[in-house]
């Protein structure tokens, strides 16, 4: 007889329906599980069959062969054992075949039985209601993720016995209700550090403010002390609330990784991510051996990726940046296949000019040579700061810098005025930010303004694409002046904010 039930296999934030099938052959007792499983997979058996005995129900005195299909997609995680144990038990006629057959299962299973919560809940349900089967069983610590997806028939359980009882065996016995998870809890708007807690620094706030309305990567270079950490924390506080798009693929994004509060509902905030210089590249793209998992700049999708010290970073790990900045994607290539996940981040930047720190001005205190200065600064590639737009230099904060300054409220009212503005402009079109708008359309739409921006190119002052990324933050300075679209005055001061250092 043959049993089945359903499950989710998550490549990146994309789901796959996995029909689970339980064969049992009157043979030598033994447990095998076919369909590309990898080890964790198969250590299942062992956490399937104590689950299966621990809630009193008996384990086939058979051959039982599990097959996972498709056959070709990889397969792993913990997240598979309900559906496992839930297939063997129909093939053993110990619960109702039909009903097994119709319920998919998520869920990892303890030696005692109970239901433990697992990564990547939301993305993994999602995907059941998109394939049409949206009758989903996931551990009673995950249900409050789980019932975020509309439309999904959420049915929370604690225990295997308790699933077996739903599914029609009265003989089975609950284990004991699994722990709570850890979980981090989302950080809220009120959380976020005000504004005007920085003085002075007029320059490099209102570079923050245009980076914030237009979405723009920025980096600022100032001696230590300056304010640049304190700029960069923040910037998530005066910008908009995710859209219904972004907080659905941030929070896929983020169950994946087992940092989401379920109970806050969906993330709204822009996340941010901070990582030490002493990263590696897995950490901050992803990585892993059989499907990688989502790295930093993926968890700062449609927020905030801030890299403090950025040329203590190694090359290697700032130069894989490149694609995903550009693309707003990053594709892990692994021998089983490649992983997708959403990347489209803002980058902030703060480095010192010098190793001591202390150039800045006529060289202030520096005890630097100019070929250290140069090879310190030069571990940020010239690919790399081709495409930050925004580069101002932050200099130490003066005495009488204590005037009265705009707060974070007074800054996000300005940035979210200019955002309704570029996405009226923008409705028609697949963009929502200045950043993001296309070469063409810029080129065909700015019009006389071009003139500055071209005199720029032909004497190598900027690049093509840097002509581009000029013209993007001349359209968010416009949004802020509340103009129709950018003079050459506006273009003029794009090209300042972009050639502002180095």
């Amino acid at each position: 007889m043959i049993g089945r039930a359903r499950a989710v296999v998550l490549a990146g934030v994309a789901g796959h329906l996995v029909d689970v099938e339980a064969h049992l052959a009157a043979s030598l007792p033994a447990f095998s599980i076919v369909g590309l499983p990898d080890a964790s997979l198969h250590e299942s058996r062992d956490r399937v069959r104590a689950a299966v005995t621990s809630s009193g129900l008996a384990w086939p005195n058979r051959r039982v062969t599990v097959n996972l299909s498709p056959a070709s997609l990889p397969k792993g995680g913990s997240a598979l054992d309900v559906a496992i144990a839930v297939a063997v038990l129909a093939a053993a006629g110990l619960v109702d075949p039909r009903r097994a057959a119709r319920l998919t299962c998520i869920g990892e299973l303890g030696l005692d039985g109970a239901v433990r919560g697992v990564r990547g809940v939301l993305p993994a349900v999602a995907a059941a209601v998109a394939a049409g089967a949206g009758r989903v069983a996931v551990p009673a610590a995950n249900a409050s993720e789980a019932r975020l997806v509309a439309g999904a028939d959420v049915v929370p359980v604690a225990s295997l016995g308790e699933l077996a009882q739903m599914l029609g065996n009265e003989s089975a016995v609950p284990a004991p209700a699994p722990a709570a998870r850890s979980i981090v809890r989302e950080r809220s708007r009120d959380e976020d550090p005000d504004l005007a807690d920085v003085r002075g620094q007029e320059l490099p706030r209102f570079a923050l403010e245009v980076a914030a309305a237009g979405g723009h990567h920025l980096l600022m270079v100032g001696p230590p002390g300056a304010g640049k950490t304190m700029l960069a924390s923040r910037l998530p506080g005066i910008l908009p609330d995710l859209t219904e798009d972004d907080a659905v693929a941030a929070t896929s994004v983020h169950s994946l990784s087992g940092t989401f509060e379920a109970d806050d509902g969906l993330i709204r905030r822009p996340p941010f991510e901070a990582p030490h210089h002493s990263a590696s590249a897995a950490a901050i793209v992803g990585g892993g051996s059989l499907l990688a998992r989502p790295g930093a700049i993926s968890r700062a999708h449609a927020g905030i990726l801030f890299l403090d010290e950025a040329p203590e970073f190694p090359t290697r790990v700032l130069d894989t940046l490149r694609q995903p900045l550009e693309s707003g994607e990053v594709v892990l290539h692994r021998a089983h296949g490649a992983t997708r996940y959403p990347a489209r981040f803002q980058l902030v930047m703060a480095a010192n000019p010098c190793p001591c720190g202390n150039f800045h001005g006529r060289g202030g205190t520096c005890t630097c040579t100019p070929l250290q200065r140069r090879r310190y600064f030069s571990r940020l590639s010239g690919p790399l700061l081709d495409r930050v737009d925004i580069r101002v230099e932050v200099e130490p904060v003066r005495r009488g810098a204590s005037a009265a300054v705009d707060d974070t409220a007074t800054v996000a009212a300005r940035v979210a005025s200019a955002r309704r503005r570029a996405s009226e402009r923008l409705h028609a079109t697949a963009w929502t930010t200045n950043a993001a708008v296309s070469a063409r359309w810029l080129r065909a739409n700015t019009g006389p303004a071009l003139g500055p921006a071209r005199q720029a190119l032909e004497t190598g002052a900027v690049s093509a694409r840097g002509f581009d990324r000029a013209l993007r933050v001349a359209w968010t300075l416009a949004d802020l002046d509340g103009a129709v679209g950018p003079s050459e005055d506006h273009v003029r001061q794009a090209l300042a904010l972009r050639m502002g250092f180095v």
